[in-house]
């Protein structure tokens, strides 16, 4: 028995009512939480890369400046990977095979949520309760 068929054993997981619909909105806040670091650890990264560099090209000291510049140039470099990091974590879950339609809709609720918090979780407007205040 594989991975995919324990977890597609577990009730409820690969229905309309699946472990991800059910935990919509824990996936969304997660989502935020990416989308904050997706994008505010790279800026930091480079700013503080730009001001170190900034200092040495002051100080006017070669060694100095060389250290800056490979300093700012793996600062960038980690910057860019920290914002595909998501990209290629959902690249390589998407690769897995083995899951069956119901399993693969459940998935795409979590990747949704991940991925797009602000208007591609859908399912977590329910869980949060905006549904229920009509009834």
């Amino acid at each position: 028995m594989n991975l995919v068929n324990i977890f597609l054993t577990l009730d409820g997981i690969g229905t309309g009512t699946g472990f991800c619909y059910q935990t919509a909105n824990v996936w969304q806040i997660v989502g935020y939480a990416l989308l904050v670091f997706k994008i505010v650890i790279p800026i930091l990264l480079i700013i503080f890369g730009i001001l170190d560099l900034g200092k040495a090209v002051m100080a006017s000291k070669e060694d100095e400046i060389k250290k800056a510049t490979g300093s700012l140039v793996r600062r960038a470099i980690a910057a860019v990977v920290i914002f595909l990091i998501p990209t290629i974590v959902t690249f390589l879950v998407g690769m897995i095979g083995g899951f069956n339609g119901e399993a693969k809709d459940d998935y795409e609720v979590c990747k949704s949520c991940i991925n797009n918090p602000i208007g591609g979780c859908a399912n977590a407007d329910t869980l949060w309760g905006k549904e229920k205040e009509g009834e």
